[in-house]
């Protein structure tokens, strides 16, 4: 089966995706620096630039940069004056993404914070509320990122949850792994939360089995 999701993404990735040099680039200077293969795919990056669009974000909060290839992808959407907050707990990520992101021509627009997410999100004081979050990162700590993502959220914030089917082990109760947990946490903790209207997708493509959440912020 992976064999036909995977070509089943490429026949997408040709027929909606613009070729985009940069964006190439950014993916082969990840794989040359070792980072691991784990960014979106080329369909996923241009959902996230759409829902950029669609929510007219000014402020993102991506938690989870690895080497900024969905990080150019949201960053390019943004309008003038509007802020991208990245974090990387990952020195040698973080150092990649900033080339990457100068590469890109989206520095001006984007901060790198090094060092732990949560201890960043523990720090970062009287923000302003972002218009959309994006939760990629260590999976057992997206419990965490999901009270820290409402802590600075407004109405109307879209908060983005990836890798939360975990090629189908998030039904399964009695886990030992530590992700599958803290995504069964995440999930259940957005269905009992009466401030989110939230639903989900699974995936599959050339990532494998996979999905995410959508949770909307209410007034």
């Amino acid at each position: 089966m992976q064999q036909k999701w995977s070509m089943v993404d490429e026949y997408l990735e040709k027929q909606l995706i613009a070729e985009d040099e940069v964006l190439a680039q950014v993916l082969a200077n990840n794989r040359r620096a070792g980072l691991p293969g784990i960014d979106v795919s080329p369909v996923q990056g241009q959902l996230l630039a759409l829902f950029v669009r669609m929510v007219q974000a000014k402020r993102i909060l991506e938690i989870g940069t690895l080497g900024g290839y969905s990080t150019v992808w949201m960053a390019r959407e943004l309008p003038v004056g509007g802020e991208l907050l990245t974090l990387e707990a990952n020195p040698l990520h973080a150092a990649i993404a900033r080339e990457n992101l100068h590469f890109a021509g989206v520095a001006d627009r984007v901060t790198v914070a090094e060092g732990p997410a949560l201890h960043t999100l523990e720090n970062l004081g009287d923000h302003p509320p972002f218009d959309l979050v994006f939760i990629d990162a260590d999976k057992p700590n997206n419990p965490n990122y999901l009270k820290w993502a409402l802590h600075y959220a407004h109405p109307g914030t879209l908060i983005i949850g990836d890798n939360v089917v975990r090629n189908g082990e998030v039904t399964n109760p009695v886990t030992t792994d530590a992700s599958v947990q803290g995504v069964r946490t995440f999930i259940e903790m957005m269905g009992a939360e009466p401030r989110l209207t939230a639903t989900a997708m699974q995936t599959v493509g050339v990532k494998g089995w996979d999905g995410f959440t959508l949770a909307w912020v209410n007034a």
